[in-house]
């Protein structure tokens, strides 16, 4: 068992998600106090922590499926470089310090990274196989992620954030699904989690997602409480780079077939990184510059 090997399996990549506990703050126009900015900080390095151990679990229980999957037979467990023993070591220590520092942030941060991993728990040994209720669970772990941003800076979450951010876990859902059905036909191997799919059903849903999330994006941007809160009346130039995010998102899955790994395809693809910034540079101008 080789740090790169242990650093493989905490699945750093996927950190990136958790950079929604900074939305919170972000969009109250409070992340130029230093306290709020520790804080968000020190929530994002415990949500990594809990969100590594997460994927630890789930390697140790899809290893033997891991085997048979052109990609994911190279993980650390299911190629054996790490064993089950070790595996179980890592997962204690990276729950001990998870919940030893989000703890000492708050009780909501420890009560939210717990239900984040007992939620889980159960997707890996059982909801993941039931269709729409395993893209669900990966919505709520964003609403999560969302929920302990707020609790450890102090932010009240919106109703607009919570629902704008289901809507976008949904999609990424839905894509991770498509990606794999694609791959599970082209290997005559599927799984029990894709049988409750089939890609009319994926390309349907990821376009009533798509469709909905850009119609709340556009109320959001007129909503006259908003545009109050923050002294703007320009939001809705950003919802351009919003509808240029969601389009490219739905070719990158719909023709290239690329959206197995949601996380992969942000990391790789340069049109969503510069689309991604241009978005939270128009927010960040008018809620900190302006």
């Amino acid at each position: 068992m080789s740090p790169r090997q242990i650093f493989v399996l905490m699945r750093p990549e996927h950190w990136v998600k958790n950079l929604f506990l900074f939305i919170p703050a972000f969009f109250a126009a409070r992340l130029d106090e230093p306290s709020v900015l520790y804080n968000a900080m020190m929530g994002f390095v415990a949500f990594c922590l809990i969100a590594s151990a997460v994927y630890v679990l789930n390697d140790m229980v899809d290893a033997t499926q891991d085997r048979n999957h052109p990609d994911k037979n190279r993980r650390p467990v299911a190629s054996g470089a790490i064993s089950i023993r070790q595996a179980i070591a890592i997962l204690v220590l990276l729950l001990f310090f998870s919940t030893a520092l989000a703890a000492y942030l708050s009780a909501s941060m420890l009560i939210f990274s717990l239900l984040y991993f007992v939620i889980n728990l159960f997707y890996s040994f059982s909801l993941k196989h039931i269709a729409i209720i395993d893209i669900s669970l990966i919505g709520l772990g964003f609403l999560l992620r969302i929920f302990a941003g707020g609790a450890v800076t102090g932010v009240a979450v919106s109703q607009w954030l919570i629902i704008l951010t289901f809507l976008l876990a949904l999609i990424l859902g839905l894509a991770k699904r498509r990606g794999e059905y694609v791959i599970a036909m082209g290997e005559n191997n599927f799984r029990k989690a894709l049988e409750g799919y089939n890609l009319p059903f994926l390309d349907v849903g990821i376009t009533v997602c798509s469709t909905v999330a850009i119609v709340a994006y556009l109320m959001y941007c007129f909503s006259p409480e908003v545009t109050e809160r923050m002294g703007s009346s320009q939001i809705y130039f950003t919802a351009f780079f919003v509808i240029l995010g969601i389009l490219r998102y739905l070719q990158l899955t719909l023709v290239f077939n690329k959206t197995e790994s949601p996380t992969r395809a942000l990391l790789r693809d340069l049109f969503l990184q510069l689309v991604l910034l241009a978005w939270i540079g128009a927010f960040a101008w008018l809620l900190y510059l302006k």
